[in-house]
């Protein structure tokens, strides 16, 4: 019933598309891009009910507070302290080496707010963790989501990450002004 509802209401009501052709193994990371305004959050929910896709998500720790806290955990949030110095990726992938099923999905810009110098965290989780990096890619002008393409982390960070910025280069934010991919697009 969530799925039909979730399925009915981002693409019937809101009208958005999908076109996905990448596999989703038991583990993986989904770098969702770009990132630039809250309702990406809810299109994502709505997403991932409308396929059966669950998956645990970073988010700034100012959002846990009572009662959105609770909902956010239940959902799969995991609260992000930007002001220590944690080992959170280190801890990430072991939890996904262990696990069974490991879905995590970032942002990666880190922000909603314009951000050349994107967030490496989800690169070097899935490098240590040998996990595939799905591109999802939601373009609001189109009211599109795409994943058609899947990174596997090789250690060469720098070209890496220009090919995973190169890949978000036409979709288009919410808020088009707070998104950029930096350098990797000169």
């Amino acid at each position: 019933m969530w799925k039909s509802f979730c399925s009915w209401l981002l693409y019937k009501r809101m009208g958005w598309t999908a076109d996905v052709t990448e596999e989703h193994p038991d583990k993986y990371i989904i770098c969702l891009a770009p990132h630039t305004s809250n309702w990406d959050f809810l299109i994502g929910q709505l997403y991932g009910g409308a396929h059966g896709i669950k998956s645990n998500f970073l988010m700034k720790k100012e959002w846990f507070f009572w009662p959105l806290g609770a909902m956010f955990r239940k959902m799969g949030g995991i609260p992000v302290w930007r002001s220590k110095h944690t080992s959170m990726t280190d801890n990430l992938a072991e939890t996904a080496q262990q696990a069974r099923e490991f879905h995590l999905c970032i942002t990666p810009e880190g922000t909603r707010s314009r951000n050349p110098e994107w967030k490496k965290g989800f690169y070097y989780i899935a490098l240590k963790a040998k996990l595939p990096i799905l591109l999802y890619g939601v373009d609001y002008k189109k009211r599109h989501i795409q994943c058609t393409k899947t990174i596997i982390p090789n250690g060469d960070i720098e070209s890496q990450m220009r090919e995973i910025k190169l890949y978000f280069k036409d979709f288009q934010g919410k808020h088009p002004e707070n998104f950029t991919i930096g350098e990797a697009g000169e």
